[in-house]
């Protein structure tokens, strides 16, 4: 009798534990194969693009004697074929080489700079959250079952204006209005608290109107759901019924989307930190460009690029742990 019962939960421990070492294995062979195609891109991305780093970097008027031999130096004569297998040995053993303009380390100045953006995204994301969120909840339910036709419209209205407006745009609007116009708010630099304002602001908005709506579709969802409905006929508190049985089956559904409105939102860094003069990755990698410094504008697209895939692994591993429906539902 005892192996009885014991036999189909061993059977299903097994079948969840090859789930998941598929899902694994899966999940490991997606990030390996964007890792490489990532690389490869931020090489090549650079080198088709016509003209003389080493030229642009030293100077018209540099003798043409120490341009070549610092390009020689820096392996810039060598095939390009020779070149990508040099990089991709600088990768793997992580040294991502020195920039032709500043001659310091790369891994140096990208260290120098990503603090500043990581601290850019990081509140940005935070105040989307926060934004949306409760926003969400209360629309959804003062618009539930079709009450509250006028908040319903001015909401969709306005989500959808915000959420329209490129993040630079919106950035220049914010410097005019509160930095030039009424002078509140500093508009370049990151020398105080009050500098991260209107660059996070920036950030964050759009991001926070597409996430409020998202939130607010799930939690309609939800909010006739039968395990809401039981809670109703059991006459719990209004907000406990919100917070505590509606609003993490809702989350849930909206994990995926909020990874995704990160990953845009470290991308949307690059032209935000211009705007505001920003000491971060996004200001370097529109100099390094310019300049057409190769090691440093491989290695910040790489950083970029690994930031992104990062987050949405860890979305997708975070929403499998809270979900294990959806590592069955990609077979």
């Amino acid at each position: 009798m005892t192996s009885a019962v014991a036999l189909p939960a061993e059977e299903m421990r097994t079948t969840g534990d090859r789930r998941w070492q598929r899902f694994a294995i899966r999940r490991t062979g997606r990030l390996l194969v964007s890792l490489w195609v990532l690389v490869t891109a931020s090489f090549l991305m650079i080198h088709l693009v016509p003209g003389d780093p080493i030229r642009a970097a030293m100077g018209p008027t540099t003798p043409l004697a120490v341009v070549n031999a610092r390009r020689e130096a820096l392996g810039l004569n060598d095939p390009i074929w020779q070149q990508y297998l040099h990089y991709l040995q600088g990768v793997f053993t992580g040294d991502l080489g020195v920039s032709i303009g500043s001659q310091l380390p790369v891994a140096q100045v990208i260290g120098q700079r990503l603090a500043a953006t990581a601290a850019l995204a990081g509140l940005a994301f935070l105040l989307a959250v926060v934004i949306a969120v409760p926003i969400g909840v209360a629309v959804a339910v003062a618009t539930r079952r079709s009450r509250g036709r006028r908040l319903e419209l001015g909401f969709t209205a306005g989500s959808v204006f915000l959420s329209t407006i490129p993040d630079f745009l919106l950035g220049v609007a914010l410097v005019f209005v509160f930095g030039v116009t009424l002078g509140w708010l500093p508009v370049a630099g990151r020398d105080s608290a009050a500098s991260y304002i209107l660059p996070v602001i920036a950030l964050a908005l759009g991001p926070a109107a597409v996430l409020a709506r998202i939130v607010r579709v799930e939690m309609l969802g939800v909010l006739d759901a039968d395990y809401v409905r039981t809670a109703r006929a059991k006459r719990l508190k209004s907000w406990r019924i919100h917070l505590s049985h509606a609003l993490p089956n809702a989350l849930t559904a909206t994990l995926t989307l909020a990874g995704l409105l990160l990953s845009s939102l470290v991308v949307g860094t690059v032209l935000v930190e211009n705007v505001f003069a920003w000491p971060g990755l996004g200001s370097t990698i529109v100099q390094s460009i310019q300049t057409k410094d190769y090691p440093l504008v491989q290695a910040t697209v790489l950083v970029y690029g690994v930031g992104v895939l990062l987050v949405n692994t860890i979305v997708d591993v975070v929403l499998a742990l809270l979900d294990p429906r959806s590592t069955v539902a990609e077979h």
